[in-house]
């Protein structure tokens, strides 16, 4: 070995110890005839020390070393004077007295420190670097602390991991398949697996009754701060079992994971129908840190002659308590937000409660105080809270538009701490939905999913009306999980490519290999996925999922580092029976 101990262990009770270090320098100072080095590794950083009167040569030496050279030392432990409680280490420091240069360095493009002054493009070009900052480092330990828990929970509970192709064939239903050629088989192609989904239900059909693997998958879609085209779930299934086995094993999950990292201990997991998530929050993903839940004012605000609500399919508003002292300057800026091309509202109307318990709104010419107390009572405001308002042609529009108005004002009120975490299911997804562009009905989750048994009556004369077997978990507004209860009959399932739009023949190229094993006893099952990747971004309190990614695409979907994708040559597309570049 290089080194007797890391730079991140050394304590008091070691003084007097000759070690031997290896790292990075971190930093170099020349303080009089003194000269200190920080030596950094991912166990933590250590002081070192150069006398110029004990050893000039030494020192020298020292003096010329730059940031990120990489370090061997032998030296002993000494006790600090001057003593940092910010590190693990601060209580001491290494006498040197053996140094070797194992690598020189160029100076790196930014500084390798918590506060980095690298920009996200420099850093993600220069990941193996960002990689050695210390806020970087955590996030994938933690990654690898939170895959190693769910890997010893699901051990307990008798999941076996079983590792699925990755070069399937494709099915384009939902996002876009990545492809690959096959030389072997020219003109033909495999994909990338979107989910492990038809293999999951596979290894229930072969009797393999409880089923996991962290597993990659692949989606050829356009890109936000919590997708990337290649992501990691959590992937699992299990037999036998009806839709609250399923919740009551991963709500165990989750509190397992919680209790194990963060030391949280939470509460029973609330559930909500997706109904009910349009009505009080306007989507599906509803962020319970804080209540202003939606209240519906149609009743309350129609037939006064202010036309932008008499002629809207909904008014909606949220009371944001104690927040009636915002200036003028600040609702302009609120209704320019909610304006933007990505939310689209057309305006917004204020009722500030007063201290006196009047009301006063934006829209006081058409509106008696009498009216304005009315709805106070309807939005259970009280003295100092601001009511916001808003209405729009299409009821979904304008929850949606609403619900950013919501997320917005919890920000702004601080009330969206990282550290506090709330859970809940949201059930009774609706099984399809329709596509005015296409005319036809979509799988809202995917083809295989259950219709709720009480509603299958309804797939022969109202699908749009019937609700899924599915289920997602959210936490802190965002979806970190979902799945359902699957089809197992064979004949509900052809059912169900009926009412999508497939043609016999085009269900049977798709999926007959799984229709074909559903002949053989399928057994009831169903099952679940978590983003890995979006579940360690919620631990870390980051608000991208790529922190938490060794090495991430950017929002382009390439990788900046090593350049990809890129041009391949002639040669190869020409053995791959694909069109030559000119």
């Amino acid at each position: 070995m290089l080194r007797t101990h890391t730079n991140g262990e050394l304590r008091l009770a070691d003084v007097g110890k000759l070690v031997t270090l290896t790292g990075w320098v971190q930093k170099n100072r020349k303080m009089g005839g003194m000269t200190f080095i920080d030596l950094r590794d991912r166990y933590g950083v250590t002081q070192l020390v150069f006398n110029q009167e004990i050893n000039p040569e030494l020192c020298e030496k020292a003096n010329r070393l730059g940031r990120e050279f990489v370090l061997q030392i032998t030296g002993k432990v000494a006790e600090r004077s001057n003593k940092n409680r910010n590190i693990s280490t601060g209580e001491i420091e290494i006498i040197v007295s053996v140094l070797k240069v194992l690598n020189e360095a160029q100076t790196p493009p930014f500084t390798i420190e918590d506060e980095t002054d690298g920009g996200d493009d420099i850093r993600m070009q220069y990941r193996y670097l960002d990689l050695r900052r210390n806020c970087v480092r955590k996030n994938l330990e933690l990654r690898h602390k939170m895959a190693f828990e769910t890997r010893r929970y699901l051990d307990q509970q008798g999941f076996l991991e079983v590792e699925t192709p990755v070069l399937i064939k494709s099915t384009p239903e939902g996002a876009r398949d990545f492809v690959v050629p096959s030389r072997m088989n020219q003109g033909q192609f495999y994909a990338l697996p979107q989910s492990p989904q038809t293999f999951k239900q596979l290894l229930m059909v072969s009797g393999f009754d409880r089923y996991f693997q962290i597993v990659k998958c692949f989606r050829d879609e356009d890109l936000r701060a919590d997708r990337q085209p290649e992501f990691t779930q959590i992937d699992c299934e299990m037999s036998f079992i009806e839709q609250e086995d399923i919740l009551q094993m991963f709500e165990g999950m989750s509190k397992h994971l919680f209790k194990a990292i963060k030391g949280v201990e939470l509460s029973d997991f609330p559930r909500i129908t997706f109904a009910d998530a349009m009505k009080f929050y306007g989507n599906d993903k509803p962020d319970t840190r804080f209540e202003m839940k939606f209240v519906e004012l149609m009743d309350t605000l129609k037939g006064y002659g202010f036309s932008v609500f008499d002629e809207a399919e909904y008014i909606g508003g949220i009371c944001a308590k104690g927040a009636a002292a915002y200036t003028r300057k600040q609702i302009d800026a609120l209704t320019d937000f909610i304006k933007r091309p990505q939310i689209g509202a057309k305006g917004l109307v204020y009722a500030r409660v007063e201290a006196d318990g009047n009301v006063k709104s934006s829209v006081d010419k058409f509106y008696s105080q009498e009216i304005l107390q009315k709805l106070k009572e309807k939005m259970n405001a009280e003295n100092g809270d601001l009511i916001l308002i808003i209405s729009g042609e299409k009821t979904s529009k304008a929850q949606k538009q609403l619900s950013e108005l919501r997320l917005e004002m919890g920000n702004q009120l601080g009330l969206r701490s990282k550290n506090v975490f709330s859970c809940l299911w949201v059930v009774d997804f609706p099984l399809l939905e329709w596509d005015d562009e296409t005319q036809r009905f979509y799988a809202m989750h995917h083809p295989f999913t259950s219709p709720k048994p009480e509603d299958i009556a309804l797939l022969d004369t109202n699908p749009a009306a019937v609700r899924a077997n599915a289920y997602d978990m959210v936490i802190n507004g965002v979806e970190v999980g979902g799945g359902s209860i699957r089809i197992h009959n064979s004949g509900l399932q052809k059912k169900m490519f009926e009412i999508l739009g497939f043609t016999p023949e085009d269900a049977e190229y798709k999926f007959g290999f799984l229709m074909n094993a559903f002949k053989y006893g399928a057994p009831p099952h169903g099952g679940l996925a978590y983003g890995l990747d979006r579940l360690v971004s919620l631990f870390a309190g980051l608000d991208s999922i790529r922190d938490c990614i060794a090495f991430p695409k950017n929002n382009q979907g390439r990788d900046v580092m090593i350049d990809a994708p890129s041009l391949i040559d002639n040669v190869q597309l020409e053995e791959l029976a694909l069109s030559v570049k000119k």
